[in-house]
């Protein structure tokens, strides 16, 4: 099923040509703004990917038949066949691989620079990630949010903050890996504690996060321990995670009709199973929460949301 909003469209590729759009904006963004390290194959075909982009879902935003925003998406069921999710080159995640239900991985998301002013293209890829985890029964999102440079000093109040306040509960806390830092990175530059809590300052804080990391927090995301610097593709990232009973309260009564709509819901108790309950209840099945994801999202834009059924997609080698 695609979302459009007059002109905008948001739904997973169908085409073998759509994803190479996807990759294509990807090495805009990440190779040629941001730097990031690309192999000769990369620079000849102009793509951004690697071996993970096999079974990975392409969330896209489309303008004029054009990819202007994107997210790569990988469920549980991707990653058994590739044997892993591209975080665990970074961060343990095995508390919560243990999870009961579907996961779902989010990374690689851009905006193509033209539209970044326009809100409704990042507005778009969280409704249509709000389809996604309803249609797909994700009990838990979860990725790497970056900061560009290789630095994260330069983050200190954001990082700090996170670290004090936003911190995942222990028996599903993501942890960096050490051993994965490319040579030459000190591992002591993954601990997040920069700055003693006493300095923190949460305006300040918020000021150094990315609209990426912004967004997570509105959500109710919480983070895994430690930093992880990714010399080769120019950034320093933080483990983020949302589960679906701690998403906002706003959220909750929009979706749920009350504030504590997902108070039930517990990661040992089958959130997804609960999820289920939540949308056959006080709406009249998945289409109506459905509609109530895209309300959400798109605020004021909603008023030209439609719905229009969607093809099956067509998977790539890469």
């Amino acid at each position: 099923m695609a979302i459009k909003v007059r002109d905008y469209e948001v739904r997973l590729t169908r085409t073998k040509e759509e994803r190479k759009q996807v990759r294509q904006l990807r090495y805009d963004v990440f190779c040629l703004e941001e730097g990031a390290y690309a192999t000769e194959e990369q620079k000849n075909l102009g793509e951004e990917y690697d071996a993970y982009d096999t079974y990975a879902d392409y969330m896209a935003v489309f303008h004029n038949n054009k990819v202007v925003g994107t997210y790569r998406i990988i469920d549980r069921n991707g990653a058994d066949k590739m044997g892993g999710f591209y975080t665990e080159c970074e961060y343990n995640i095995s508390k919560i691989k243990k999870v009961k239900g579907n996961i779902a991985e989010m990374s690689r998301a851009c905006v193509n620079k033209e539209y970044r002013d326009n809100g409704l293209v990042m507005r778009l890829l969280w409704a249509g990630l709000g389809e996604y985890v309803v249609k797909r029964k994700v009990a838990i999102l979860f990725g790497v949010p970056s900061w560009v440079g290789s630095k994260p000093a330069e983050s200190a109040q954001a990082i700090s903050y996170l670290y004090y306040n936003k911190l995942s509960p222990f028996h599903l806390r993501a942890t960096v890996l050490t051993d994965k830092l490319e040579d030459g990175v000190d591992p002591r530059m993954t601990k997040m504690n920069i700055l003693p809590k006493a300095f923190v300052d949460e305006e300040e804080a918020k000021k150094q996060m990315t609209p990426l990391i912004k967004g997570y927090l509105r959500l109710g995301a919480t983070f895994g321990r430690g930093v992880f610097i990714d010399k080769s593709f120019g950034t320093y990232d933080v483990f983020v995670m949302v589960q679906t009973k701690n998403i906002d309260k706003n959220y909750q009564k929009h979706f749920g009709g009350s504030e504590t709509a997902f108070s039930e819901l517990g990661v040992n108790e089958g959130p997804l199973h609960t999820l289920g309950k939540i949308i056959k209840s006080p709406f009249i099945g998945v289409a109506k929460a459905l509609k109530s994801f895209g309300e959400f999202f798109l605020h004021e834009d909603a008023k030209d949301m439609e719905y229009v059924e969607q093809k099956t997609e067509e998977q790539t080698d890469k």
